[in-house]
């Protein structure tokens, strides 16, 4: 056991070394790809920027594929395993056709649905009820909902990186207290190499960022982590309890929190205001948080911590998951409901604030303090 950890540890300090290196020579070799030259509506930042994160996720991702049938199994090719891996590279050349060649929303739900469709016929489906055709639906509606609740949330500098990484924190997490004969190596080893390679990225993405994962990056984190939820997140219930159970849904709530809780507040406001939910803006819950004056930073800093947070209640609720009762779950979901109020009282006060730059013809909060300051 102490050689495996051993392995772990020295694998993922590979994956940070490696990712830095490649995602290094990206920017140097490569620094005109990917880049919206002329403007991009929906990202943060001013200046364009070369969209190469994804690369490095998706070659760590198969590279962990690799190490595993040398060190531990070269016998490995169960149908799982393969849906994960076709899915994750149909999503990552979904999102570099998208990056490369900017994809129309109809497409790319196309393309998603193909990514869940893999997943699903090779047997990764998640079970709620039983019901063969319910299960199945509802599989196909969490896949697609992940690959965009993750792309939604690249919007700006380190956001979707910091917040994957939380989550791939509570599914490594799960893994390693698992009970004997539920821990699988394999999904601990691509969780290790995607996890070393965000950490890498992260150098490069974190405000004023370098270079962004671009959909590249986002599609094939969407296919992945939503993939490998359904084997180490979804497939938890409780033994003799009721026909459809609410603990079941407590750890894939805490664990997307943060994407779950941005995605579903922009589909409302946006529905809400007759636009489509499809078409993208700078109306995220991110981007609220800075114009109430918060700095790009520390916008990250504090999803980083929310999403950090409840990835950490999952992993202890996960220790004790046989013996949460009803109190504790309502207790739980009261928490989840705590943070998506917060977040609509920021979206609120942000959205006022922002009517007032656009007003006054300024672009941030920021701007109108040193306007005040000088006067």
């Amino acid at each position: 056991m102490d050689k495996t950890l051993s392995f772990y540890f020295g694998f993922f300090l590979f994956a940070i070394v490696f990712s830095f290196v490649i995602n290094k020579l990206f920017l140097k070799a490569y620094h005109n790809f990917g880049k919206k030259e002329n403007g991009d509506e929906v990202r943060w930042a001013d200046r364009p920027k070369p969209l190469l994160g994804g690369f490095s996720f998706y070659m760590l991702f198969l590279f962990s594929i690799s190490i595993y049938a040398i060190v531990f199994d070269n016998d490995f090719f169960d149908l799982q395993v393969m849906g994960i891996l076709f899915s994750t590279s149909f999503g990552f050349l979904l999102g570099w056709a998208d990056d490369g060649y900017g994809t129309k929303p109809f497409l790319k739900f196309i393309g998603q649905f193909i990514c869940a469709t893999i997943l699903t016929s090779t047997g990764s489906i998640i079970e709620v009820t039983g019901i063969a055709g319910f299960d199945l639906t509802f599989t196909v509606f969490w896949i697609i909902g992940i690959m965009n609740s993750i792309n939604m949330l690249d919007n700006m500098d380190g956001i979707t990186t910091v917040t994957s990484i939380s989550i791939i924190i509570a599914a490594l997490g799960i893994c390693l207290i698992a009970k004997e004969g539920q821990f699988n190596v394999i999904y601990t080893v691509m969780l290790i190499g995607v996890a070393g390679a965000l950490f890498g990225f992260l150098y490069f993405n974190i405000n004023p960022s370098q270079m962004y994962m671009g959909d590249t990056g986002s599609q094939f984190l969407g296919a992945f982590l939503g993939g490998l939820s359904i084997p180490l997140i979804w497939s938890h219930k409780v033994d003799g309890a009721c026909f459809i159970q609410i603990n079941q849904f407590i750890l894939p709530t805490l664990i997307f929190l943060i994407p779950i809780i941005d995605t579903s507040t922009v589909f409302i406001r946006r529905i809400s205001n007759s636009k489509s939910p499809f078409v993208g803006g700078k109306d995220h819950t991110t981007h609220h948080m800075a114009f109430i004056g918060v700095s790009d930073r520390y916008v990250m800093l504090i999803f980083w911590g929310i999403s950090l947070l409840s990835s950490l209640i999952a992993i202890l609720v996960f220790g004790y998951f046989d013996k949460i009762h009803f109190g504790y779950s309502l207790l739980i979901y009261l928490f989840c409901i705590s943070v998506f109020i917060l977040m609509q009282i920021i979206y609120n006060r942000g959205k006022r604030i922002n009517e007032i730059c656009t007003k006054y013809n300024v672009i941030k909060l920021r701007t109108i303090k040193i306007k005040r300051k000088k006067a």
